[in-house]
């Protein structure tokens, strides 16, 4: 039979991953001859959402497993979640969800929703009665939600793969030994293949984290392929305890498919908004660029952080009356601020005509007359000429921008924001009409790498 198993919320900021704990479930799968059908899925959802731990990554692992290893399967899972999960972190609720079948399309719609929006507990425990399917939750049991969306979102259109690496327990919590000058030449041998490794703006490394998790770095690519090409090109002055390559819907843009009208924006949701720019940019202390934009049911505040780098430039040179899109999470009013949309992109569709105002030409002698006051005309200081009717001249300013679509830097960006190099990129997982088995070796494994006077020694075990 088919079962998908979804599990989400195991982390918490001080420690853990679950992706990690999803490795740990694979691993012990392989180790029972369960035939994986997919690469294990790792499903972003809603960025906005204020309870989330730092990705808001939700896993599911998609298997054929006989009847009789139902059960057996259900206990091992709920054993690694319950020793590799932050229990006693106030935050941390994790959950699993077990689904036999076919995902019905309720569920699919239900990932949807998680994805670009807001889902209730309620609606979450409704819809697994309903299909019969299984969920076990700890505390508040938040994860099930996620772990119903991981389940839902079966990734059948835009995607991409990440492979992520993870440390030895001794290990975590120390600063990450890697070569960096080897993700430079990675980054620069692997083309478009792979994503976000670098920030060009800065030079900064971002496929390392640097928090206490278990892992070591992970690599964003266009295919399995890429990914493990990438891989192969990075080198770790640390041993590397495990791999695993993950489906996903980061750098999809899945978030960022809803327009909405002004009026009916709300909290915590990502939205894409159409409109004129209303007024004229300004930049406020700590370097943030704060916009409006106005549409035919009302006006809303549009903000670029300080790290948002070129888009923020992009941002201060936008003028009246352009006609743009905008993308983004909304964040809620506050005592000092209104209702503001976080900009993660901003799509130029025209731009308004920019002029500025100068004093006119001497009909004389061609120099550029000064004003001899309010409403009194212009003098020529060179030939003495005077005009009393003449007025400025507007003067057609060439702008610094022009229509397209503006990204923030990598650095800056959501894990589900479509980077520029990834359009025209954009793909569907095809299926035959059986499923196809996707062999252990091709989704998970081991390394340790050694140094050795000052050399990297590589062994696979």
């Amino acid at each position: 039979m088919i079962l998908h198993i979804g599990l989400d919320d195991t982390d918490s900021p001080r420690m853990g991953c679950t992706t990690y704990v999803a490795a740990l479930i694979i691993e012990e799968l392989s180790r029972m001859g369960i035939q994986f059908i997919d690469y294990p899925n790792l499903i972003r959802l809603n960025p906005n959402i204020p309870w989330k731990t730092r990705g808001n990554g939700a896993l599911c692992i998609r298997i054929l497993c006989r009847e009789d290893d139902y059960e057996d399967i259900k206990e091992r899972v709920i054993e690694i979640v319950e020793e590799n999960s932050d229990l006693e972190y106030k935050g941390a609720d994790p959950g699993i969800v077990f689904l036999v079948g076919d995902i019905p399309e309720e569920v699919k719609v239900f990932a949807r929703e998680a994805i670009q929006g807001i889902v209730s507990m309620r609606e979450t425990i409704k819809i697994i009665k309903r299909y019969r399917a299984e969920a076990v939750g700890y505390k508040t049991r938040r994860g099930i939600i996620g772990g119903l969306a991981a389940i839902g979102e079966n990734l059948s259109g835009d995607h991409t793969f990440e492979l992520i690496t993870y440390r030895k327990r001794e290990n975590w919590g120390t600063p990450r030994r890697i070569d960096m000058s080897s993700i430079f030449e990675m980054n620069k041998k692997m083309g478009n293949l792979t994503f976000n490794n670098i920030d060009p703006e800065t030079g900064r490394v971002l496929i390392t984290p640097r928090g206490s998790d278990p892992v070591l770095y992970g690599v964003r690519g266009e295919s399995p392929e890429a990914v493990r090409n990438a891989y192969k090109l990075v080198c770790s002055y640390e041993p590397i305890d495990r791999w695993v390559i993950f489906r996903t819907n980061h750098g999809t843009d899945a978030h960022l498919e809803k327009t909405y009208l002004i009026r009916d924006v709300k909290p915590f949701y990502p939205v894409i908004i159409e409109g004129r720019v209303e007024g004229v940019p300004k930049t406020v202390p700590g370097g943030h660029v704060i916009f409006q934009v106005r549409d035919e049911t009302g006006v809303i505040d549009c903000a670029v952080y300080e790290q948002g780098g070129s888009l923020r430039k992009v941002a201060s040179m936008l003028t009246e009356g352009d006609l743009i899109k905008v993308y983004g999470g909304v964040r809620p009013p506050s005592k000092k601020n209104p209702l503001t949309i976080n900009v993660e992109k901003i799509e130029v569709i025209s731009l308004a005509d920019k002029a500025i105002l100068q004093n006119p030409l001497c009909p004389i002698c061609g120099k550029r007359m000064k004003s001899m006051g309010r409403c009194k005309g212009f003098e020529c200081y060179k030939c003495g000429f005077h005009g009393p009717h003449l007025t400025k001249t507007a003067i057609k300013v060439e702008r610094g921008i022009k229509p397209g679509i503006y990204v923030a830097p990598p650095r800056s960006e959501r894990h589900l924001t479509k980077p520029l190099s990834r359009y025209g990129l954009e793909k569907n997982w095809i299926r035959g009409k059986t499923f196809t088995i996707i062999p252990p070796e091709e989704i998970w494994g081991f390394e340790s790498i050694s140094m050795r006077r000052g050399n990297l020694s590589l062994t696979v075990d």
